[in-house]
């Protein structure tokens, strides 16, 4: 599915179109996210239907080409929504401005990225959210923020049938650039979002392996791949899916 955004099949893959926000002058950043929703084992068998790209484009705050071996714990934060069909482009930006003040709103967001859905999924999921944290401290105080709520209550949830939330941990460069997804290397580009699904009997040594696997292969396009994260989802809302991995394409 595509997703077009001022502020992620096999079958049908999901893009998220990022353009800058007038919310953010000094730091306009143009960008795609592509998140995909995938179910299988080690040995990479996707049910089908299960795997949903996305492509976003939207202003975010954005990995230096300097690769440290040293790392910094984060967290990442994805949330995907189902607008209502009759959503009117004013009612969309009303929305898609207010979650992305949030950032302004509390300590311990440091890059985010938002959008519309581009492309049909069987899920009608329509907009796309992505943040990273500092903390998981930063994440459950941002679940509890008064603004936060307030902006789900008053310019989210009345133009949507419903969300879902994923989050996990995981390591980047320990630099600022990196940690803040700052710099040129961020200002254009594709994210891509996999939300992965593992059979029970997986979880552990099989699944560790896959995703060791995933990471070795972004390792081995720098000239591609700015960036990746991936790890063990949090949210209890969404246990159907029981990891997420982020991809930064130049």
């Amino acid at each position: 599915m595509l997703i077009h955004a001022p502020h992620a099949s096999t079958p049908s893959p999901t893009y998220l179109t990022h353009h800058p926000r007038r919310l953010n002058p000094m730091f306009p950043r143009s960008a795609s996210l592509n998140v995909s929703i995938a179910n299988g084992i080690m040995k990479t068998r996707w049910r089908r239907g299960m795997c949903r790209p996305v492509v976003v484009s939207a202003a975010e705050e954005g990995s230096s080409s300097f690769k440290s071996d040293r790392k910094r714990e984060v967290v990442e934060h994805i949330c995907l929504l189902k607008a209502k069909e009759n959503l009117s482009e004013e009612e969309e930006k009303d929305m898609l401005d207010f979650l992305y003040t949030t950032q302004y709103q509390m300590r311990g967001i440091v890059a985010i990225s938002l959008g519309r859905i581009s492309e049909e999924n069987i899920e009608n999921y329509t907009h796309a959210l992505y943040m990273r944290f500092q903390r998981k401290e930063d994440l459950a105080k941002f679940y509890e923020n008064v603004f936060y709520l307030g902006v789900l209550k008053e310019h989210v949830m009345p133009y949507c049938h419903g969300l879902i939330n994923v989050d996990f941990e995981a390591e980047v460069e320990d630099d600022i650039l990196s940690i803040f997804r700052k710099g040129e290397e961020f200002n254009y580009g594709l994210e891509f979002v996999l939300l992965i699904s593992f059979v029970s009997d997986a979880i552990g040594g099989a699944a560790e392996h896959a995703l060791a696997s995933l990471a070795r292969l972004t390792i081995g396009f720098p000239s591609l791949i700015v960036q990746s994260t991936r790890g063990l989802n949090l949210n209890l809302s969404s246990k159907e899916y029981t990891h997420g991995m982020v991809i930064r394409f130049r």
